[in-house]
């Protein structure tokens, strides 16, 4: 049997890329699993502990472990890239992996590794920055400045509660929203273009967003009072709102956001701050597997 498991897979050689610093040390210990299992498989790789390589000519495909900010840093280093890719949650936030395999065990995900199709996988840019799952700007940018909670506790306890605090505090800014279709000039809560379902390690902000349709989910919150915003947080977790009357939610290719001052936003979990935001996705993009 492994005999024939290594001729069948003898022609692959993996690049495991693992970021030492995801899930207090959870990649790291994935990464020496898949490991091992590819070496008792006789399957070519090479395992990378925070030293990724600048290229991988040797390499038919890569396998990153990590979190949404692993797998953020990587679209964003390795532009371009065309080898199968497949993504291993290894981190505190895992919204990504979890569109692509479901809460599926790593054992589990191995094994569909071994036979999975690489398929293509739509990516957004903004500002030329490459994201995969979600862009929020205002409120989200705000949530990430007060971010160390998420660190220290965990992905989604600790996004809840930022959440949870800056609803208390947050006003809502004034933006100018232009999809080439619909134009808006008023304030918004929530300015949400995303391109996948999940975003702070479980809130379903986009339930309908999918990976390969070339679109966009724009989703935009009107000003709510303290009740509301306290109201509806659970409805937005459970991605339960899209219909709801001070929700507007559209599928677009590009949108264009411009603030009236420079203004914070998060892009997978990482900091970004500009004035005008132009975003647009790139159909099937990236490949792969599962």
């Amino acid at each position: 049997m492994l005999a024939n498991s290594a001729l069948n897979h003898s022609n692959r050689n993996i690049a495991l890329l693992v970021n030492p610093t995801s899930g207090k040390g959870k990649a790291v210990k994935i990464g020496h699993w898949l490991e091992d299992k590819l070496t008792a498989m006789a399957i070519p790789h090479l395992l990378f502990v925070g030293n990724w390589p600048s290229q991988f000519e040797q390499h038919t495909e890569i396998w990153i472990i990590g979190g949404d900010g692993t797998i953020n840093y990587f679209v964003n280093h390795y532009k371009g890239i065309q080898l199968p890719l497949a993504l291993f949650a290894g981190g505190t936030g895992n919204d990504f992996a979890w569109k692509l395999y479901g809460d599926i065990s790593v054992e589990d995900q191995f094994q569909l590794l071994l036979h999975a199709e690489a398929k293509p996988v739509d990516v957004a840019c903004c500002n030329d920055v490459y994201y995969l799952n979600s862009l929020g700007i205002g409120f989200d940018g705000e949530v990430l400045r007060s971010m160390n909670a998420i660190r220290w506790m965990g992905g989604h306890l600790g996004y809840l509660l930022v959440v949870i605090r800056k609803i208390f505090s947050f006003r809502e800014f004034r933006f100018k929203i232009n999809t080439g279709s619909e134009i808006f000039d008023e304030r918004f809560l929530l300015v949400i273009i995303n391109n996948s379902s999940r975003t702070g390690g479980g809130f379903m902000v986009s339930p309908k967003a999918s990976l390969t349709d070339g679109l966009l989910d724009l989703v935009l919150c009107k000003p709510l009072s303290l009740f509301k915003r306290l109201r509806y947080l659970p409805v937005i977790e459970k991605g339960k709102h899209l219909d709801l009357p001070y929700i507007h939610f559209c599928h677009t290719p590009e949108v264009q956001v411009i603030c009236n001052q420079e203004t914070s936003g998060q892009i997978d979990g990482e900091l970004i701050t500009a004035k005008i935001f132009d975003i647009k996705v790139l159909p099937g993009c990236l490949n792969f597997r599962y």
